[in-house]
């Protein structure tokens, strides 16, 4: 069983603390991001989970065992760092056994014992069982790095180094996957890819898999449910989808993805809209809510820009362009509004002309893309 379970998970270093009850029911096979700013707790619950940090209180259940006073190489975890942590001095091959050769030792007699670590010294002096060369072969052909299995870890692009990582973990069969940001030493076009490649072994490997991130589009992109963290706190979790169309605080809204937020006064609710006042402006939203005071969300994509009074939406305003940058396939508008800016994304067309700073435009959006909070 691959499920994982955290309950009222606490951590305090020198009386400071980093973790405030986080609770955590994560389905076997399942891929689950823990997403949040650098020192939210992230990486410290996902330590706490491998063994690395002892809670100072709550219980962890990796299946149905409680771990919390299981050493880490007693809870069948996998574990890919951050650095990668591979041994420079050994061969792609002796990299990935040597999870096995640790294995073996806990399991050999003095005799044995000898000839393993004579083994892990130097690999040409005692030759590796039949079977655990079959099991790292196996392993390395998963990842597609067979050909590199005598080659120096230095000798290998970033990519073939994480895979490595992967890999030492993977031949263990864990029952849980656990990566600390393994991407983030690699450029943007080779963690887009390596994002697909883990994604794909995940799926097909059927891995419970915690992946631990402050980026929000490798959490986005690659999740089934994501956590998103502050202040040693889990402040909401969803799928992709629900944290992107429904967070439930401006933290979030920013966060995950890029918000307009803008605060507000309530001023009626009728025939299911509410309608709020922002400065000189009135805004709709179906959101229903009774607060005084409130924070509008508009994500960028959900505003029209035209350069014609031709938008029949019910929240349609003018606004000024003050930058306009082109994305490829996008050309996002930082716009003037009254006395607040906003920003608008909205499709390139080849052949259209981008907007330029100081045109006037008619925006709108719908009320069903109004989010209040």
């Amino acid at each position: 069983m691959g499920a994982v379970v955290v309950e009222g998970l606490t951590k305090d270093f020198s009386g400071v603390t980093v973790l405030q009850h986080i609770n955590l029911d994560i389905k076997e096979g399942e891929f689950f991001a823990l997403l949040g700013p650098s020192g939210c707790g992230k990486t410290t619950t996902m330590r706490c989970i491998a063994g690395f940090e002892k809670p100072t209180s709550g219980r962890i259940k990796l299946g149905d065992q409680v771990v919390n006073d299981l050493a880490p190489n007693e809870r069948n975890c996998g574990m890919v760092f951050q650095s990668y942590a591979l041994f420079p001095h050994m061969n792609v091959f002796d990299n990935v056994a040597y999870s096995l050769n640790i294995k073996q030792l806990r399991k050999s007699n003095l005799f044995k014992k000898l000839g393993v670590y004579t083994r892990m010294f130097n690999s040409k002096l005692v030759k590796y069982p039949k079977e655990m060369k079959q099991k790292v072969m196996d392993v390395l052909a998963y990842v597609e790095l067979t050909d590199h299995a005598h080659k120096l870890t230095s000798e290998l692009s970033g990519g073939q180094q994480q895979r490595v990582a992967l890999a030492r973990a993977l031949v263990m069969e864990p029952q849980v996957l656990l990566m600390d940001e393994p991407l983030s030493n690699l450029d943007q076009k080779l963690r887009h890819t390596m994002r697909n490649t883990i994604r794909k072994m995940q799926q097909d490997l059927k891995i419970t898999t915690i992946f631990v991130t402050h980026d929000q589009e490798e959490a986005m992109s690659m999740a089934d449910r994501v956590a998103v963290m502050k202040d040693g706190q889990i402040l909401q979790i969803g799928t992709p989808t629900d944290l992107y169309s429904n967070p439930q605080s401006p933290f979030i809204a920013d966060f995950v993805g890029t918000s307009n937020i803008l605060p507000g006064t309530f001023l009626k609710h009728e025939a299911g809209i509410t309608t709020v006042k922002i400065g000189n402006q009135e805004i709709k939203s179906v959101t229903k809510t009774d607060q005084q005071d409130v924070q509008v969300i508009i994500r960028p994509e959900n505003i029209k820009v035209l350069e014609e009074a031709s938008i029949t939406d019910d929240n349609s305003f003018e606004g000024t362009i003050e930058v306009a940058t082109y994305l490829g396939s996008t050309v996002r508008y930082e716009m003037k509004v009254g006395d607040y800016r906003l920003i608008a994304d909205t499709i390139y067309e080849s052949g259209h002309r981008i907007l330029q700073e100081g045109y006037k435009v008619r925006l709108g959006v719908s009320p069903e893309r109004v989010l209040l909070i």
